[in-house]
């Protein structure tokens, strides 16, 4: 399944979500023009590493200094492919802005970051003895999406599924979409934890630790001024 709209108007211009897409976009261009063999180093230095700060005589031979933490944080602007990053940005770009609209823009950036730091914390300590960069954004934005589901339960994500050769496209329900997929997300950690090769090369404990950040920080970040809030059944009813 692949969203392609949800249903709820954005209020203001989230500024910070765009901001965030830029920058993804901004360093995603630099990939591009890298020699493959600069791209690799630049991976593993601003990539999460886990190993490099478990076994610390590898880390010592690769180069990869063992008291710097930034990575915890610049692994959520790097990405691996185009697929890996229009995916992220996409779902960024569909549910950032609502979330931003309800938390204002410090809090959501405050929100995005922390959300972040948390999936890779969470990756790292699932997989302490990886040897392989961790990069990607969508720790983060796994955040975002379990404030979206919470927020806006009621919304509905016009859904992209490929049926053989035939595109079908169909109304879910926000917080069912959203729901089925961290389960789908723990299905799949859980199982990459029982059987290593069937993690497929993603991260799916960053997704999990990210989302479930994304539900502990939302009452903390989320404004209490009753006007800024949606009226998830006024749109529900409109949009039936």
């Amino acid at each position: 399944m692949f969203p392609i709209k949800d249903t709820i108007p954005r209020r203001e211009f989230p500024f910070v979500t765009y901001l965030i897409i830029f920058v993804n976009s901004i360093v995603f261009f630099l990939e591009v023009i890298l020699p493959p063999d600069i791209l690799k180093e630049v991976f593993y230095i601003f990539g999460l590493v886990p190993a490099r700060y478990v076994h610390l005589e590898w880390a010592y031979i690769m180069g990869l200094p063992m008291d710097d933490y930034w990575p915890f944080i610049t692994n959520m602007f790097l990405h691996g492919s185009f697929l890996h990053f229009f995916s992220n940005m996409w779902s960024l770009y569909l549910f950032g802005d609502n979330v931003e609209d309800t938390m204002g823009h410090l809090r959501f950036l405050i929100f995005y970051l922390i959300c972040g730091i948390a999936a890779s914390f969470t990756h790292f300590i699932f997989n302490l003895n990886s040897t392989i960069p961790a990069i990607g954004a969508s720790g983060a934005i796994s955040g975002v999406m379990a404030a979206y589901m919470i927020m806006f339960p009621y919304s509905r994500i016009i859904t992209f599924v490929p049926l053989l050769f035939f595109p079908f496209f169909f109304e879910i329900h926000a917080f069912f979409y959203i729901a089925i997929w961290f389960i789908s997300q723990l299905f799949s950690g859980t199982a990459s934890l029982l059987a290593p090769e069937m993690g497929g090369g993603i991260a799916w404990w960053a997704h999990i630790g990210g989302f479930v950040m994304g539900l502990i920080l939302l009452p903390i970040l989320r404004k209490r001024k009753k006007h800024q809030y949606f009226d998830d059944e006024f749109f529900y009813y409109i949009y039936k």
